[in-house]
């Protein structure tokens, strides 16, 4: 079994034929799918999807790319939301200094909002980080000094000082098919180096698709292939991988029911 803990499903690269994706995440023996919500203000449209199939949870949360349009959300709403019995996790949050399409202010003081509804509801709080490894570790330390929270940095490929920090403070790490790319041995020797109990496998579909899948779409039936990779980097059979990661994601995400 296999689990893919970050997609979009609700983005409009699937609206065409969202069943035979989801047909063939289930042929390729994945359980369960999180749907990752990136505005407030369109949840409904990510609920929606998780609403029409079993398998298939969903996150409240503002990508720090929309923190800007979405400076009225705060805590309280998001707790409120994630009491839907298909919200499993809040987010996706953090800081993105790469693109800045958020003043970073904003970026920052949404984090700390998506902060304080994960560690009031005690679900999963999804980060991005990108070209921010510095400051997104200083907010996680500070945060957590106030009361723990569950974390996972998503798609990681930042360096080896964030998830140092991270994990010491307790986050998972999420991998993505950029794992399987060429030009990234640094981060597979990073990912070499972490724990396996704090591993789990993603798709960002529709971005990242892993080889033999580079240049598609992604979707969840490929989150196959990041495990596999993530297998050959750790030294460990596919399947035990496999079951690895599955077994980190429901430890995580404690609101998901096993099948």
């Amino acid at each position: 079994m296999l689990v893919d803990s970050h997609c979009h499903l609700d983005f409009p690269d699937f609206a065409e034929e969202l069943d035979a994706v989801v047909e063939r995440a289930r042929a390729a023996g994945v359980a369960r799918m999180v749907t990752i919500s990136t505005r407030v203000r369109r949840f409904e449209q990510v609920r929606a999807v998780a609403a029409r199939y079993d398998e298939i949870y969903c996150s409240i949360g503002t990508h720090p790319h929309n923190a800007a349009d979405e400076t009225d959300v705060g805590a309280d709403e998001l707790v409120a939301i994630a009491a839907d019995d298909k919200v499993v996790a809040i987010g996706e949050t953090g800081l993105d200094f790469f693109y800045d399409k958020s003043p970073r202010d904003l970026q920052a003081a949404a984090f700390r909002v998506h902060i304080e509804a994960a560690r009031r509801t005690g679900l999963p709080l999804v980060i991005h980080s990108r070209d921010a490894d510095s400051e997104t570790a200083d907010i996680l330390a500070d945060e957590t000094g106030k009361g723990a929270f569950p974390m996972l940095l998503h798609c990681f490929s930042s360096g080896p000082e964030l998830a140092k920090r991270a994990v010491a403070l307790g986050a998972y790490v999420s991998l993505s098919g950029i794992i399987t790319f060429k030009k990234t041995d640094a981060l597979r020797a990073i990912v070499a180096d972490l724990p396996a109990e704090r591993l789990l496998v993603e798709t960002d579909a529709p971005y990242l698709a892993p080889v033999p899948h580079r240049g598609k779409r992604n979707e969840p039936a490929y989150v196959a292939d990041t495990a596999a990779a993530l297998a050959a980097i750790h030294g460990a059979e596919p399947a035990a991988m496999a079951a690895t990661t599955t077994e980190n994601f429901f430890r995580l995400f404690s609101k998901v029911p096993r099948p």
